[in-house]
């Protein structure tokens, strides 16, 4: 493995023969005759799919843990990681989603995020996607995250951003690439491969913005706030998404003081007809410009909306009314 994370690197192949390693256990002899003892646990033997399928199922249901870990292995003379039994048997019943993730060389769109000040075009947000158009992004970070593959598909959607920017956007235009929190662990450790993505593809860090997907409840603000510090050190910049969502608050805000916040669409939705939704975003504009944070509004879909944001000071904005996300960067003209 480049960077050593488990999570991130080893692969996971469908055996048709070989053996079910569980760690621990004690019952699992008098659950399976074929077992024998093995490192710390049992070793099980299997001779197709479907029968590695069955006995995964028959662990889980006649033990009821499936945090009970072990992996599937085609001989024993060699040590596998070892992960939750319930992400096997996600991994087994999601085999061909598994694969995609692990094998195939995803593509990004890009939806333009406009200046608020001028109309001009300021930076695209890079959104994953399968190039075959097999599967939706939603259903594809379910199942990895199901199958315990979210910290691979989350550093996967990194350096495609990167290296479909590269190709796709001129200097100077900014990238907004979202990531997940709970995939980097330590971030001088978890972002190597993320910085050497940068240098990979010749893309200046001035020109990246990494955001925080919120609908990821913010629990150790320290552990983000180093992640922080980690991607400002390497001249990026940091946003939060999806800010008013329902995870986040004012005070997460202050305390973690990125260089943009995103407002959430449930906050720009019909926010021109909204007082409660209005005296919200004029908080945010008010804290937001006395910290130095730029802000964003997501999800605009109506002129009313732009004027309405426009008008209380929002710097940013993106949404269907400025242009939905598309293959190839769209050419902007400013707007009327």
């Amino acid at each position: 493995m480049e960077y050593g994370c488990a999570s991130c690197g080893v692969t996971f192949n469908l055996l048709n023969k070989g053996y079910l390693y569980v760690k621990g256990s004690r019952e699992i002899p008098s659950i399976f005759s074929q077992a024998m003892p093995y490192l710390k646990g049992y070793a099980i033997s299997f001779s197709s799919e479907a029968e590695l399928s069955e006995l995964v199922e028959t662990l889980l249901s006649s033990i009821g843990d499936a945090s009970l870990e072990g992996n599937i292995m085609p001989t024993l003379n060699q040590y596998y990681p070892v992960y939750p039994l319930g992400e096997i048997a996600v991994r087994i019943q999601n085999y061909e989603i598994v694969d995609m993730i692990q094998s195939t060389e995803f593509t990004s769109f890009f939806q333009p995020i406009i200046s608020l000040k001028d109309d001009r075009l300021f930076a695209y947000e890079s959104l994953l996607r399968d190039p075959k158009g097999r599967i939706s992004p939603g259903d594809l970070f379910e199942v990895a995250h199901n199958a315990g593959m979210h910290s691979l598909l989350d550093q996967k959607a990194r350096e495609t951003a990167i290296r479909t920017r590269s190709a796709k956007i001129q200097d100077g235009i900014k990238s907004f690439i979202n990531f997940l929190p709970s995939t980097i662990y330590n971030p001088e450790f978890c972002l190597k491969h993320t910085f050497h993505n940068v240098k990979k593809y010749n893309v200046n860090p001035d020109d990246l913005v990494f955001e925080v997907v919120e609908t990821e409840k913010i629990i150790d603000i320290d552990h983000l706030k180093e992640i922080f510090r980690v991607y400002k050190r390497e001249g990026i910049q940091v946003a939060l998404d999806d800010f008013g969502s329902g995870h986040s608050t004012l005070d997460v805000l202050i305390r973690l003081v990125p260089d943009y916040v995103k407002v959430d669409r449930s906050k720009i939705m019909y926010c021109d007809q909204n007082a409660e939704s209005q005296e919200y975003l004029r908080e945010l504009v008010r804290i937001s410009k006395e910290l130095g944070i730029t802000v964003l509004a997501e999800g605009i879909e109506r002129q009313e909306e732009l004027a309405f944001c426009r008008e209380i000071g929002m710097n940013l904005a993106q949404g269907y009314f400025l242009g939905r996300p598309q293959s190839e960067p769209e050419i902007f003209s400013s707007m009327v």
